[in-house]
């Protein structure tokens, strides 16, 4: 009798008695060396009896089968044709026939990372995984899932495993590079990223990506040289020349300024139009031009504003909603319950308003360690706000509906996926995230012994310098003057809320007080960490130390008022923003 290899009573002998599977199997491919489906169910039965290098080599023949199956390589045009109403349609109909096809469970794993589905994505390469462990691109999509969603250390010893398998892979020693890169691995990530220009030393993204990490290490000229052989190879690569704009400390030549113009007078992409613009207006601007500057940077922040679709009610109505659920008996009721733990230190605030000089202040002490901003308190409250059936904003009123011990398990969970990052043994170790500011409550209540430093910049300052800067990513309310202004009241009246439910909770540090009186302001700061002063903490621009913002040069140079008032050459263009920030140019350095 004839069996079908697909067949539900072949399947079950696998699973049951897989030495009798075998041969039967091996037969039925011998008619039909094509045949995925019996690959697939002779690699598990191979599993089954240890046979683990025949068996990798059947589930590898499945998958080469499957992908010259007519079905998929339609699913596969759907996908290229970015149609994924059509693909996804087309795999889950291909998953309900063969739902162990793991060529199929990945293709629908890249459609979910598509959508922004990266749990799911992340779900389906598992199971890809556990049915074809030798699956060594769905390994490294995994691992690229892993890092998009900010899980550095996990993705790193997916990455490990990868590179065992396949060491000369040049996407995935990339994507190592860059995930060393994020869990302070700076020297191992130069010595991959020197490897690949090496080989591919025509690759302008590979020369931008060593660019950005010479830069995080100090590396100033070799991170220059990287960005111009990057531009040699690609001169229209807008972001290159941004980057070269965000170093702050190098001055564009005649010749930058007519080749940029030049590339925007031919209508580049999107992403490229966008950097360039960006770096014109600093071009213009240190040319003495603020005409030609703001234009510059009005174009390019209309087209990130354009796309990213910031709401800026969003804000507020997360302002409102911890000011509603954080109240004096809240706080009462649940004080001390979270990790006891004193060794974390936030730095929060708008981004360009100091933070950065206040980590490299502070991790010049012998007792604290400077990392980087960590992205786990906004992914930890925006996990559990979606967990309690909110918005991703909706923290307080996740909050508000856990148990003490909740919140304890929360705090641990923090200090465990930020282990990685400390290096030193150093007690103490800062998370900078400027955007931290809007879950300061939450630190507070799963981090009640943790210090938080709220840094704070004059409001124009410090609005204007983030409308001149382009982020990698995030900061979506950072790309029109009216949505900046309304941003920073926000956080004033978050800040101002968390001064009176918590008086002392939170220490202030005015970027130009610090500029008028730095040593008593340092002072204040170490007393109120509790540590002794410290005189390397006031020659810190000598601190080597990894630095990964768009501070880090002006962070190793000593304090200067370089940026103090930089906006009123811009004044007359100014007005939304004068406009939302009210009275804050005034007020902002005396609440306390």
């Amino acid at each position: 009798m004839k069996m079908d290899p697909d067949s539900v009573s072949l399947g079950q002998l696998a699973a049951q008695d897989p030495a009798r599977a075998v041969p039967l199997l091996e037969a039925a491919l011998s008619r039909n060396n094509a045949d995925a489906g019996a690959y697939r169910l002779l690699g598990k039965a191979l599993r089954s009896l240890g046979r683990d290098r025949e068996a990798e080599e059947a589930e590898l023949a499945a998958i080469r089968s499957a992908t010259g199956d007519p079905a998929l390589i339609a699913i596969a045009q759907a996908l290229l044709e970015n149609n994924l109403p059509d693909a996804e349609g087309k795999l889950r109909e291909r998953l309900s026939q063969k739902p162990t096809d793991v060529a199929a469970i990945r293709m629908m794993a890249e459609l979910a990372a598509r959508l922004g589905r990266l749990r799911d994505a992340e779900a389906l390469l598992t199971r890809a995984l556990e049915l074809a462990p030798a699956f060594n691109a769905a390994r490294g999509n995994l691992a690229t899932v892993l890092y998009k969603q900010t899980r550095y250390a996990e993705a790193s010893k997916v990455l490990d495993e990868v590179l065992a398998r396949d060491p000369g892979n040049p996407g995935n020693r990339n994507l190592m590079a860059a995930t060393l890169g994020r869990i302070g691995e700076y020297e191992e990530a130069i010595k991959l990223y020197g490897e690949l220009v090496e080989t591919f030393p025509e690759h302008a993204k590979l020369w931008m990506s060593y660019g950005h990490l010479l830069k995080t290490v100090g590396r100033q000229e070799e991170s220059i040289a990287a960005y111009r052989k990057a531009l040699a190879n690609d001169p229209e690569l807008g972001e290159v020349w941004w980057s070269l704009a965000n170093l702050k400390t190098v001055k564009f030549t005649d010749a930058d300024v007519a080749a940029m113009e030049a590339e925007i007078a031919g209508k580049p992409a999107h992403e490229n139009a966008l950097h360039l613009h960006f770096a014109l207006g600093k071009a213009w601007g240190e040319r003495g031009d603020p005409g030609k500057s703001f234009d510059h940077y009005s174009a390019g922040n209309t087209l990130r504003c354009a796309e990213l679709e910031y709401d800026p009610a969003v804000v507020s109505h997360q302002v409102d909603r911890m000011a509603t659920v954080l109240t004096p008996e809240y706080l009462a009721k649940n004080d001390g319950v979270g990790d006891p733990s004193p060794d974390p230190v936030f730095i929060l605030g708008l981004p360009r308003a100091g933070s950065t000089l206040l980590e490299q202040i502070l991790s010049s002490h012998t007792q604290v360690e400077g990392t980087m901003e960590l992205p786990d308190i906004p992914a930890m409250a925006m996990r559990e706000a979606r967990k309690s059936g909110g918005e991703l904003h909706d923290w307080p009123d996740a909050v508000r509906e856990m148990e003490p011990a909740r919140l304890a398990e929360l705090g641990a969970e923090f200090l465990e996926r930020t282990r990685v990052q400390r290096k030193t043994g150093k007690p103490f170790y800062i998370d900078k995230l400027p955007n931290n500011w809007s879950y300061a409550g939450f630190i507070h209540l799963i981090l009640p012994n943790a210090k938080i430093i709220d840094a704070r910049r004059h409001p124009l300052d410090c609005c204007f310098s983030n409308y001149r800067q382009h982020f990698a990513k995030g900061q979506g309310f950072s790309y029109s003057l009216d949505h900046i202004g309304r941003y920073y009241a926000d956080y004033i009246r978050a800040m101002d809320h968390y001064d009176r439910v918590l008086p002392g909770r939170i220490h202030r540090v005015v970027h130009e007080q610090l500029l008028d009186d730095p040593e008593g302001e340092v002072r204040a700061l170490l007393a109120y960490l509790g540590l002794d002063f410290e005189e390397a903490c006031l020659d810190f621009h000598s601190n080597q130390r990894a630095v990964r913002t768009a501070s880090s040069e002006q962070v190793r140079r000593p304090l200067n008022r370089d940026g103090v008032g930089a906006w009123r050459a811009y004044e007359p263009w100014l007005g939304p923003l004068v406009a939302a920030l009210g009275d804050l140019p005034e007020t902002y350095a005396k609440r306390h």
